[in-house]
């Protein structure tokens, strides 16, 4: 059986080894992607295949990826040649690194049954592959978790400069690093402090807060910056990165068909945490549906797991995608971020006092906030899945709601649904309820159909519910412009708790036809 493949996907070369099991069982597998093509594991098949049979190896995939040319790909800024016969290294590992996570590794997992969580991924190179694999680790963390450094090329100009500056890397990374004592001792160039950055990297490592009991540091006694070292080495990563017996340990919960990355918005460089639940069934002929939810810290795992319930084969729903925008940060709510990117701009002066008489955050970024999710967000779902255009809503809850509203109001044809949870209409002296000619302009401009949701606790702030109600009855007539109207009040729901009971009717509101 063959179990060593060669391929071309977006134009780079691929050879994927599958390991003995993979055709008799039905179970997902660890990967690990490869530098220069994978030439470290090509050369110890046999004994990884070895390592498999005696229980030493966990069974995984192995992904060599071909470089274009390693000098520019594997490097992360350009800098001067440590010879004058080659040209300058260009630097543009960031695009390569990207390419691997968001177009190669997407394609892998379709192909081949893996698991898809960086827990689960590895990226592993030697000398300037080992480099560029250590910077996937700053730049896509949420792609890869376990990293492999064999004779890293530690000497690249900024590097260790570069590590110093850098905040802590994931908590939950596992590296393994390696070095032969001999490497670069007969340079005169910066590769002869190999072996000594090689040792302040993983000081520095450990320094910034990775547990030692995390990384793996080997240094090759009389091992020179050669493949014969760095094959050796080989199989003794994977078995640090994927010990056998990682399935005894502890480890968070996932939910199964998510993936999520780190987006940077361009106007702002704000950055924002994206997580997306994907169906297991194919999308219509016509693309999928696709939910982009705000407060993606506090609800993703709850539309995740409703959708994925819900949406089963034959009764039901059909499938749609969950976009949630999230911030990198660990509490349910990230009150300075959501006050600027969900608000138009307000003064003090036109704001009520806040009940616990702190000062009110920034605001007003709505504007651009809508820009990211128009510009960029959208354009990168786009590229990932098939998304039918004509089907994408927007949720948002409380000042999450008033943006809904505000996306609606300004650019109706935005998205097809809207739902307002408990939306803040009180926002700058009820600011909303002012811009109802603008709605009307809007919708008769954009000859857009509308569908909007306002839904409310019936416990909530009686000035909320009252609010919510108002709001319903202005824009009830605006049926007739094309905007469809519903409002929802659950009983025994505050302003927190209505989210929950919100979920099943706001995936029916949007799916159901």
């Amino acid at each position: 059986m063959k179990r060593l493949h060669k391929m071309t996907v977006e134009g780079r070369e691929l050879t994927v080894y599958v390991p003995p099991s993979y055709r008799e069982s039905e179970g997902r597998y660890p990967v690990a992607y490869i530098q220069d093509g994978g030439d470290q594991f090509a050369q110890c098949i046999n004994y990884l295949d070895h390592l498999f049979a005696q229980g030493r190896l966990t069974e995984l995939i192995l992904v060599g990826i071909a470089s274009h040319n390693r000098n520019d790909e594997y490097t992360p800024w350009p800098a001067l040649p440590l010879v004058d016969s080659i040209p300058p290294f260009a630097g543009i590992g960031r695009a390569y690194v990207d390419e691997v996570a968001d177009l190669i590794k997407p394609w892998i997992d379709q192909q081949y049954r893996t698991k898809r969580e960086a827990e689960h991924t590895a990226i592993i190179g030697g000398s300037l592959g080992g480099l560029i694999s250590l910077f996937a680790a700053y730049w896509r963390p949420e792609t890869f978790g376990r990293i492999g450094l064999l004779s890293a090329s530690f000497w690249y100009e900024g590097v260790m400069a570069y590590m110093k500056e850098q905040g802590d890397l994931a908590k939950e990374i596992r590296l393994f690093m390696s070095v032969g004592d001999c490497e670069g001792i007969y340079k005169h160039n910066a590769q002869k402090d190999m072996v000594q950055n090689t040792r302040n990297a993983y000081a520095l490592l450990l320094e910034k807060g990775i547990p030692a009991s995390q990384v793996r540091f080997v240094v090759e006694p009389e091992g020179t910056h050669d493949d014969l070292f760095m094959t050796k080495r080989f199989p003794e990563a994977l078995q640090w990165l994927f010990p056998v017996q990682a399935e005894m340990r502890v480890a968070a919960y996932s939910i199964p068909g998510t993936e999520q990355w780190l987006m940077h918005a361009k106007r702002t460089g704000r950055e924002y945490r994206i997580l997306v639940a994907v169906p297991t069934t194919p999308p219509p002929e016509q693309g999928y549906p696709v939910l982009y939810s705000l407060d993606g810290n506090a609800s993703f795992g709850s539309l995740a797991e409703a959708i994925r319930l819900q949406t089963r084969p034959p009764r039901g729903l059909p499938p749609a995608i969950i976009v949630s925008i999230a911030y990198d940060a660990v509490g349910p709510i990230v009150t300075d971020r959501r006050f600027y990117d969900y608000t138009v701009q307000a003064d003090t002066s036109e704001l009520r006092q806040r009940p616990d008489g702190s000062p009110w955050p920034e605001t007003g970024g709505a504007e651009l906030f809508l820009s990211f999710i128009e510009e960029e967000l959208k354009p990168a779902i786009e590229r990932r899945f098939p998304i039918d255009r004509q089907q994408q809503a927007l949720f948002g809850h409380s000042l999450g709601g008033f943006f809904a509203l505000h996306v609606l109001f300004s650019q109706p044809a935005a998205f097809r649904y809207y739902i307002a949870g408990s939306p803040s209409v009180w926002w700058k002296g009820h600011h909303l309820l002012q811009r109802l000619p603008e709605l009307e302009a809007n919708l008769l401009g954009a000859e857009a159909q509308a569908d909007l949701l306002i839904a409310i606790g019936a416990e909530e702030k009686q000035s909320m519910v009252e609010d919510a109600e108002r709001l319903y009855r202005m824009l009830a007539p605006y049926q007739e412009l094309g905007l469809r109207v519903e409002h929802r009040s659950f009983e025994g729901e505050g302003h927190v708790s209505v989210i929950h009971p919100l979920i099943s009717p706001m995936l029916r509101f949007i799916l159901q036809k």
